[in-house]
This record gives structure tokens, C-alpha cells and sequence, in this order.
């Protein structure tokens, strides 16, 4: 039996970024995947092909609607979904096969099949049709992500009740698409298919969209949804999906009246689980939380000597930068250094066009806990890059303490937000205040310009707008 210092089942964000950092720590690395290629649900089923997907169907709809005010005239365009997917699938192979070059270039051990823990510090690996094999370790890290939550009422059949999975790969867009939950995934998924030419509606149980976002940016993102044809019932309550006859009919109520909606395709989007099915964690006697999630503490240690868990796994935002940063500081406290995760300054971001980012505490936040607060907000429609672009949609806004001026949290709508928040989230991760940011030094003219107007107007010093 091969003896490893330390072992990570599951090769997503979180498991191959622990993997690397262990290997460059001078431990014995190996890594246990259970599906064909390496990255996990990021890689091959959820971020990156999704990505690809929102920039192709992005493109289309500039060839089709907005080049025109740029001066280039494009007559006839038409869809090649094929192509577009195909290129959706090249760059996922892309990336898969760098993770296994990244395994290979840090001589991390790779082994596939199902890893399953049998004592605190064995796993066995079941390849599908093949041997078992056992390898041992000191230190098992757990990180094994999540799956779609599947619903009783909304059954996925892979056809036409369907996943985020079966949702990147539709043959063709379908004429009606309806939306069960509008999070990230829904949204992003919807306004693919969206501009791709379905007739997309959003059914959401609460009375607002993107949870966990500021409520006014939320807000803002709706409303442009909406001018570009997507439909939102909030505070719709679904009682059942069924398929007749290859299409579905969705029950709901809304307001204490009972309303159906009939689609080609539904895709539930309702939110992710925990997956720690087949890895033994619970045989061991690993502590689960009520969701099913493992319990772990500020050092990703359960319960039972010698097993971690990181990411989507355990409790917390399932977000692959959030596995990431979790997998370098848990392989760091097993080596011995002072691994960290600041959880107060990790980003979400919904990648339609435009994008909504945050970080830290929305106002609607700090209200409701009577936090002491002042707020900054910027318009691009005010930027001189965003009218050069004719992409002007959007805000910035920040919050910050009203007494120290720190940045608590703040926001951005924009093509580019996922891009912008970064300068934010640096600025919050050194205790930086909002008159920090805003007496930094912007390239003119940028985008980036537009967060520094609004960190300017937390204490009402923008100069491109009028500060009341």
C-alpha cells in the first residue's frame, strides 16, 4: 500500500489548488477523482462552460443588436449552435487537460475512481469496472463539492426537467424555457438561452431576485433583465412540474392565486447540496451538520483525527474561489504555516450582462442590524469609458462605517464588474478606507474611474456627479 502525507478526494477548485500548494510545501501528494477528467463541477459542468457560453451568446447579440450604433452594419446573422457549443466543450478540454498537466509538472499522484474512507487514514479507490486499490496518508482532505438539489416536486428526467448539467448543452433553444429559481445559476443559464432566442421566465419564491446582493443593485439587475425579454414572477410559490407528451406544465401559486406555466425545457436552479455521498466520511464517524454538510473547525479539521474538508462540502458560500483559498490554507496548517481565510472579503458575482459583484455587507444589511453606516454611489452612465463603450449600464456603491470610513461591503453593476470588485476586495482585505481608495491614483480614462467616484462620494467628494 502506497503511503501519501497527504490525500484529497476530489479534484475540484478547492482539491487540485490544495494538491499543488501541499506538493510545493514539500509534502507527498495524491489526489482521487471519481470522474473521468480532473476540475471538478467548475471545470466541466459550472463555471467555465457557463462562461463560455454567456461570452458566445453575448457576442451574438452584439452581432444582432448592437453593432450597428458602432457604425459596422452585419446583415443576416444566424446561430450556429453546434459551433457554439463545441467551442463551450474546447475550452473545458482545455482546461481539464492543465490540471492534469499541473498534477503531472508537481508530481502529485493521481489516481481515478471513487474514493471512500475505511479507517481515519486509508482510502480506497474503486475505478469504475476495475481493481480497488488502497492508499494511505496522515492527512485526508475532503472535497468532494455539491450537486443540484433535486426536488421531489420537480424531478430532473435529464430531458426536460433538467439540471444546470443538461442546461449547457441544449441541441437547440428552446421555444419556451422556464426558470425555477432566480440565484446566479438561473439567472446566468436563463439569460443565455435567453439571448439565443427562448422565451425565458423566471419564477422565483421570494419577493426579490439574486439573494445575498444588495437589494437596490438586485433591483437594477432585474429591471435590465427585463428590457432585454426575460419575465420574473417573485413570490411564486411551485408546487409541481409535470412532463405530458415531451413538454412540461409548472403549478404555482402567486398571491393565493393558482397559475400554470407550460415550457419546452424547466430547469430547476433552486440552489446546491453538499456531496459527500460514497466517500466514507459519515462510516468513519465524521460529524455532519443538519444539511448534510461537514463540521469542521476554523482549521478545516473534523471531528476525527487526521480528515479536513473544504469547500462546497462544508458550510459557507459554494463559490470555487472560496474552495480555492480554503484547499491552500488547510494543506498550510497541515504543513505547519499560518494558512487564513478571510471570509468577510470573499466576492459572489452573477455573470449576465451586465454582471452584479459584491463583497462584505449591503445597506439593506446594515440596516437591519442598525449598523452605523454612510454610502457611496457612482453612476457609469457619468464615466467617460463606459459612454465610449456604449455599455454606460450600472453603479457602483459602497458601504462604510460612518465613524473609521472602512469599507464594509459594497457592489458593482457592469459588463465588467467581476473584474472591478477585485480592486475592491484588495482595498477591504488591508483595512482600507473609502477616501483610501478614492485618492488612489485611476487611469483616465476607465472604468475602474467609476469606483473611484463612489468611494469619493461616501463622503460626498465625486466629481463627475453632484453629491447630495
Amino acid at each position: 500500500m502506497e503511503k501519501f502525507d497527504v490525500i484529497i478526494i476530489g479534484s475540484g477548485p478547492g482539491g487540485y489548488v490544495a494538491a499543488i500548494r501541499s506538493a510545493q510545501l514539500g509534502l507527498k501528494t495524491a489526489i482521487i477523482e471519481k470522474d473521468p477528467e480532473l476540475g471538478g463541477t467548475c471545470l466541466n459542468i459550472g463555471c467555465i462552460p457557463s462562461k463560455a457560453l454567456l461570452a458566445s451568446s453575448d457576442h451574438y447579440v452584439f452581432a444582432k443588436k448592437g453593432a450597428a450604433q458602432h457604425g459596422i452594419q452585419i446583415a443576416d446573422v444566424t446561430l450556429d449552435l453546434p459551433t457554439m457549443l463545441a467551442r463551450k466543450d474546447k475550452v473545458v478540454k482545455t482546461l481539464t487537460g492543465g490540471v492534469r498537466a499541473l498534477m503531472k509538472g508537481n508530481k502529485i499522484s493521481t489516481f481515478s475512481g471513487l474514493g471512500t474512507i475505511t479507517e481515519p487514514s486509508k482510502v480506497r479507490v474503486q475505478p469504475d469496472g476495475g481493481e480497488a486499490t488502497e492508499v494511505a496518508a496522515d492527512h485526508i482532505v475532503i472535497a468532494t463539492g455539491s450537486v443540484p438539489i433535486n426536488l421531489p416536486s420537480m424531478p430532473f428526467d435529464g430531458e426536460t426537467v433538467v439540471s444546470s448539467t443538461e442546461a449547457l448543452c441544449f441541441a437547440k433553444p428552446p421555444q419556451k424555457l422556464l426558470v425555477i429559481g432566480a440565484g446566479a445559476i438561473g439567472l446566468e443559464l436563463g439569460s443565455v438561452w435567453s439571448r439565443l432566442g427562448s422565451e425565458v421566465t423566471v419564477l422565483e419564491f421570494l419577493p426579490r431576485i439574486a439573494v445575498g446582493f444588495d437589494l437596490e443593485m438586485a433591483n437594477l439587475l432585474q429591471r435590465a433583465l427585463t428590457a432585454q425579454g426575460m419575465k420574473f414572477h417573485l413570490e411564486t410559490k411551485v408546487s409541481s412540474v409535470k412532463v405530458k407528451d415531451g413538454r412540461a406544465i409548472a403549478t404555482a401559486t402567486k398571491g393565493g392565486e393558482e397559475m400554470t406555466f407550460d415550457a419546452d425545457k424547466v430547469l430547476v436552479a433552486v440552489g446546491r447540496r453538499a456531496f459527500a455521498e460514497g466517500v466514507g466520511a459519515h462510516q468513519v464517524g465524521v460529524a455532519l451538520d443538519e444539511r448534510g454538510r461537514i463540521k469542521v473547525d476554523e482549521m478545516f479539521r473534523t471531528n476525527v483525527e487526521g480528515i479536513y474538508a473544504i469547500g462546497d462540502v462544508i458550510a459557507g458560500p459554494m463559490l470555487a474561489h472560496k474552495a480555492e483559498e480554503e484547499g491552500i490554507a488547510c494543506v498550510e496548517l497541515i504543513a505547519g504555516k499560518a494558512g487564513h481565510v478571510n471570509y468577510e472579503v470573499i466576492p459572489g458575482i452573477i455573470y449576465t450582462n451586465p454582471e452584479l459583484a459584491g463583497v462584505g455587507i449591503t445597506e439593506d444589511f446594515a440596516k437591519e442590524k442598525g449598523m452605523k453606516v454612510r454610502v457611496g454611489k457612482f453612476p457609469f452612465r457619468a464615466n467617460g469609458r463606459a459612454l465610449a463603450n456604449a455599455d454606460a449600464e450600472g453603479w457602483v456603491k459602497f458601504i462604510a462605517d460612518a465613524e473609521t470610513d472602512r469599507i464594509l461591503g459594497a457592489s458593482v453593476l457592469n459588463h465588467a464588474a467581476s473584474e472591478l470588485i477585485a480592486e475592491i476586495v484588495a482595498v477591504m482585505e488591508f483595512g482600507g478606507s473609502s477616501e483610501d481608495l478614492g485618492r488612489t491614483v485611476h487611469a483616465h480614462p476607465t472604468l475602474s474611474e467609476a469606483v473611484k467616484e463612489a468611494a469619493l462620494a461616501v463622503e460626498k467628494h465625486a466629481i463627475h456627479i453632484g453629491n447630495r
